[in-house]
């Protein structure tokens, strides 16, 4: 196995010159317009839309990143990390971490997470993280056209599922630099259609599968608490289904992130006010930035808010999460206009 050897530290010499200047391109992508307008043709815009297909990679269960609008890619979240920036799991402070989230989705959909983070050796080698993520769709009843006077006939209940299996790796490279990546098997199921060709009827299901692969960096600036992350989610080959080909929600992320109080001089281990900003490239719908905040009390009691622009439904999202001896629990409330409002729980413990 090939041997990682961390980088030096930053310093006044090259390498400061070279982080210096990603930091300033990274602020200022930050610091684009909320509203990044899709080019034009003749007059019509193009916008993406229903360009890819696995769209629950998508849809987060963690109940601190739903309160948060999802600008978690500067995050330290512990095992959680692995479901948006692999790098994060490297700052994990137990040797074991559990977490297990569910997300009562629009269209009465659940979605159920599982992760766990391993730090043996207090992380020398790095920080292993393994995750889980199933989808509960319901039931429906399927139909087939048919030679009828109603054109179809029922073909009985079927309940499509979908399932993600993944392993991380990340480690700490310097005192401010860390990586992490994460590799995931997904598969979705469907249920079952009658095949008809000129030579015969098969039932075939319809039942398809993917390797995706997750990036991470972050990067401490040295300035104040001032953090930045990157991270590119759900890379992998097109996938064919049927006839029909699709690829997988590829998303690109850059975020930065700073307590407020480390900038007014009122931080301490007991109170903080994070501030993080991300900004999201999607294969499958408009460019993105999500804003979230989170007051951190007597260092147990944690209130959350978020906002995400050029969202059709969702825009504010609220939360709390409550943290007593080395269990944390989280809420989060997002409204979604016509579809129903989604609530997320998180359960978290370490050793």
């Amino acid at each position: 196995m090939r041997v990682i050897r961390p980088i030096p530290s930053v310093g006044n010499g090259a390498w400061a010159g070279r982080i210096r200047g990603l930091v300033g391109w990274a602020v200022a992508l930050m610091l684009l317009p909320a509203g990044i307008h899709p080019q034009e043709s003749n007059g019509s815009p193009n916008i993406k839309l229903a360009q890819t297909g696995y769209q629950f990679l998508s849809v987060s269960s963690d109940a601190r990143a739903g309160a948060l609008a999802d600008a978690m890619t500067t995050a330290e979240s512990g095992a959680g990390s692995l479901f948006f920036n692999p790098a994060g799991l490297a700052h994990l402070s137990t040797r074991f971490e559990m977490m297990v989230s569910q997300n009562d989705w629009i269209a009465d959909i659940t979605h159920h997470s599982l992760a766990l983070a391993l730090n043996p050796l207090g992380g020398r080698f790095g920080t292993l993280g393994f995750s889980l993520m199933n989808v509960d769709y319901g039931e429906f009843i399927g139909t087939m056209r048919w030679d009828n006077l109603r054109g179809y006939v029922d073909t009985g209940i079927f309940k499509p599922t979908a399932i993600a299996v993944g392993a991380g790796y990340a480690r700490i490279l310097s005192d401010r630099f860390s990586v992490g990546a994460h590799v995931k098997y997904a598969s979705q199921y469907l249920g079952e259609a009658l095949a008809v060709t000129a030579e015969d009827t098969t039932l075939d299901k319809l039942l398809s599968s993917a390797v995706a692969y997750d990036f991470g960096t972050i990067y401490k600036t040295g300035f104040r608490s001032l953090v930045m992350g990157m991270s590119v989610r759900n890379f992998s080959n097109e996938i064919k289904y049927a006839v029909e080909s699709f690829q997988l929600p590829l998303t690109f992320r850059i975020g930065v992130a700073i307590d407020l109080f480390d900038l007014l001089g009122g931080g301490t281990s007991r109170q903080s006010l994070r501030m993080s900003v991300d900004a999201s490239h999607p294969r499958s719908h408009p460019e993105q930035v999500s804003v979230g905040a989170e007051y951190k009390a007597l260092g147990a009691l944690v209130l959350r808010g978020g906002y995400v622009t050029t969202a059709d439904e969702q825009g504010i999202s609220l939360g709390l999460g409550l943290h007593v001896a080395g269990i944390s629990f989280d809420y989060a409330y997002t409204p979604y206009g016509v579809f129903d409002n989604v609530q997320r729980f998180s359960l978290r413990f370490g050793l």
